[in-house]
């Protein structure tokens, strides 16, 4: 039997930084490929979806229905990783597909919105890919997607960060074990100036690591005013450095306004470090409640009311990592597996 051939695809700007959802694509192909799928992230300028078995979409904003129509339109099946976001409740749907309505008549249907383009790559695909009950709860409320075209499979995580040690970074920049850190894109998405501001007058130095795009430098030297913030700038997700800075926390803390299934929080925790983060999520915190705290991301001040008694807490490095253990890219592989395999055979 042939090998299934499977062509990955997102918005054509993805890879010009790096992120979660590009980690995930990355990470998925390579174990799908170690399963003896013959998985690629393709050029639609210059491969042909007719060369595939199946097509996988990632993200269904950003233009994306159209590569679903694409794939559609040469009668090829589709699964689709969504990555809905949790404010997409039944209401907002109703409110989306009110607004969506009203302006396609006034344009004539010239002008259509973002949940038509969400909607329409739902319905499109044969496969749906959900990262936690919340978000299939999403993608069925908002959008009226049945549930049985949904899979929940969510994230993994590389083993490398089970085994982390924080002496690799502490010896090499020289910073206390004591600090607060915070992994993500410097944007005010991220919301890292709520935690600078949420940190200011304690004794915890806040690390911030991750890129900053020139669009965002005002808003990174906004932040670089509060003299206990240290940036780091960018590190390789392969970088040993990263991974002990994981472990050299005494927390991490991921204050954004909104999230999906962060791999930041799962690596942090598979480092042995608790987790203070948004409530605006898709995971499952069904195992985590000794371990993480979530807050409102627009209060300085619960945000370090939640640091103080997470760090009085104590969660042991063992208590974190059993929390995250069971999951891994090649457990995800597999589950994706299934899929390619029904909807090929």
């Amino acid at each position: 039997m042939s090998k299934i051939r499977v062509a990955f695809l997102s918005y054509p700007m993805l890879f010009q930084r790096q992120g979660g959802l590009q980690i995930q694509i990355l990470e998925t192909i390579s174990e799908l490929n170690k399963l003896g799928v013959k998985a690629e992230l393709i050029n639609p300028n210059s491969d042909r979806l007719t060369d595939f078995d199946l097509i996988h979409v990632f993200s269904a904003i950003s233009g994306n229905y159209r590569l679903l129509e694409a794939a559609k339109g040469v009668a090829k099946p589709i699964v689709l990783s969504p990555l809905i976001q949790p404010d997409w409740t039944k209401y907002a749907g109703l409110r989306a597909r009110f607004f969506e309505s009203l302006v396609g008549k006034i344009t004539g249907w010239h002008i259509r919105t973002t949940y038509h383009e969400i909607e329409t790559s739902l319905q499109l695909a044969d496969a749906l890919v959900a990262l936690g009950d919340i978000e299939k709860k999403s993608i069925m409320k908002a959008f009226l997607i049945p549930h049985e075209k949904i899979t929940v499979i969510p994230n993994g995580i590389p083993r490398r960060f089970f085994s982390a040690e924080p002496m690799l970074f502490t010896e090499k920049f020289g910073i206390n074990p004591d600090f607060i850190l915070c992994v993500a894109a410097v944007n005010p998405y991220k919301n890292q100036l709520s935690l600078a501001k949420a940190l200011e007058g304690t004794n915890y130095k806040l690390v911030l690591i991750g890129q900053c795009l020139v669009t965002d430098k005002g808003y990174l030297a906004e932040i670089q005013t509060y003299p206990h913030v240290v940036y780091l700038g960018s590190m390789d997700y392969s970088d040993p450095l990263l991974v002990s800075a994981y472990a050299a926390a005494k927390l991490f803390c991921l204050p954004s306004s909104s999230e999906v299934m962060p791999l930041c929080v799962l690596e942090a925790l598979a480092a042995g470090t608790p987790v203070v983060m948004t409530k605006n999520h898709c995971m499952d915190m069904s195992l985590m409640k000794n371990v993480i705290k979530e807050i409102e991301p627009t209060k300085p001040e619960e945000i370090m009311a939640s640091i103080i008694e997470l760090i009085a807490q104590n969660p042991s490095i063992d208590q974190c990592r059993e929390v995250v253990s069971h999951l891994s890219w090649k457990s995800v592989a597999q589950e994706i597996h299934k899929i390619y395999l029904r909807l090929t055979n």
